[in-house]
């Protein structure tokens, strides 16, 4: 007996630490986003994306906190709407006495892990999710404007379409999949920036009166290559954390294979970005190559498990492929977003999960379909109506001096790179 509630606990506490290790990689993503962003706009708007990046982390953790994990795994709900709870903002975890009197053989099927690690490992996600927003965004939005989109994304937008799939709601009822999020975090996140992009408007000089694209480089190409690495790093807890258990030797090979998957996909997408940049554009374009690696690692997302480490590869080089024609299109269309988002998480987005059935059995192209469809229509929606709102009642872009001159300046009163000069004679 003794033997048997040891072996318990160490499950228990292996499982808990596995989830609080995995969330703090995703939490990690939070700086690779950062570090992207801050290297794909121009140097006077460096200090205000830094400023969005680590500003909607702080309400994203507070909002899912008050609501957002109370809305999105509910005690009850109909599988529509989730019953009303914000019990959690008060505390409280799994009784010790309770969980090892579990029995063995549903050991997995009740509280085998913290319910506050569980919080945690969910909470940088919808932290990522509007991470995706900020970058799409760049160089010409109000910062308090941001901000105040981000309370009502973290705490109602995402966490409820969160609940149709991962919190026991329609979308899982029917046989959607979706196993770490290319359409629960990733399109939801690229379906929120594009209803602020097409309010918001282009970027000044991004489009020519006479159709011309005008290319606006980013200010620092070796700090968006970081940015991209640590992403790549933090995805690992991403996909890998998604498996929920790790104590036992089927899971762990489960992880494990993940892991691979996930850097295969990553791999493939980076080759495939930068090879198609070189038969587009005659060029090797950095920026196709880290976009590329991105969109490798949102299209393997939906599914990092079932595929071949090669079908994993060709899975996320399809998405790296893909990813360049589609930013090439949004130019087209004048959708400015300066760092590719919504086609990384978008439009990449969608492939990832449309080819989930191509290795798991237990999904369908249509059921695939209607779950992507519900996903971006409700956050589309849901977010064209709050960026409306923001936008009649405060504003969401700034003035034609302010972008000219840089948000850093208008908005936070500082530069990232100032100059110094000695002026003393």
């Amino acid at each position: 007996m003794e033997a048997l509630e040891g072996i318990k606990n160490l499950s228990y506490a292996l499982d808990t630490f596995y989830f609080l290790i995995t969330g703090a990689l995703v939490m990690w993503m939070a700086a690779g986003f950062a570090m992207l962003e801050a290297g794909l706009v121009r140097s006077k708007n460096t200090a205000e994306i830094l400023t969005k990046n680590i500003v909607l982390f702080a309400i994203a953790g507070i909002m899912y906190m008050l609501m957002g994990y109370n809305i999105m795994y509910p005690a009850d709900g109909n599988g529509y709407f989730p019953a009303i709870d914000l019990s959690f903002m008060f505390g409280g975890d799994n009784d010790a006495a309770e969980v090892l009197a579990t029995d063995i053989e549903g050991w997995y099927d009740g509280s085998y892990y913290s319910g506050m690690s569980d919080f945690f490992f969910q909470m940088v996600f919808v932290a990522t999710a509007m991470s995706i927003v900020s970058g799409a965004v760049a160089e010409r939005m109000k910062l308090w404007s941001f901000m105040a989109f981000a309370v009502v994304m973290t705490g109602f937008i995402y966490p409820l379409q969160g609940y149709w799939k991962w919190g026991g709601g329609f979308l899982d009822g029917m046989g959607f999949q979706d196993f770490a999020g290319s359409g629960v975090v990733h399109l939801c996140g690229a379906a929120a920036a594009l209803a602020g992009v097409l309010l918001l408007g282009a970027r000044k000089g991004k489009y020519g009166p006479k159709g011309q694209i005008n290319a606006i480089p980013g200010a620092n190409l070796p700090l968006a290559t970081l940015g991209t690495f640590i992403l790549w790093l933090g995805w690992f807890g991403f996909n890998g954390g998604s498996e929920l258990i790790l104590s036992n030797v089927g899971e762990a090979n489960a992880v494990a294979a993940v892991f691979v998957n996930t850097n295969m996909a990553a791999a493939g997408g980076v080759l495939a970005g930068i090879t198609t940049a070189r038969l587009l554009f005659g060029k090797a374009d950095l920026t196709m190559a880290l976009n590329g690696a991105l969109a490798g690692l949102v299209a393997i997302t939906a599914e990092p498990l079932a595929p071949t480490p090669i079908g994993a590869t060709l899975i996320g080089a399809l998405g790296g492929a893909l990813v360049v024609f589609s930013i090439i299109t949004l130019d087209k269309l004048k959708i400015d977003d300066p760092v590719g988002a919504i086609s990384v998480h978008g439009v990449v987005g969608i492939w990832g999960l449309m080819a989930v059935p191509i290795y798991n059995a237990d999904a369908s192209i249509i059921t695939q379909a209607t779950g992507m469809a519900v996903i971006f229509a409700w956050t589309f929606v849901a977010s064209l109506i709050t960026w409306g709102l923001i936008k009649m009642i405060m504003g969401i872009r700034v003035s034609e001096e302010e972008e000219y001159e840089g948000v850093d300046i208008g908005e936070c009163g500082l530069e990232a790179y100032p100059e110094f000069t000695n002026t003393s004679k």
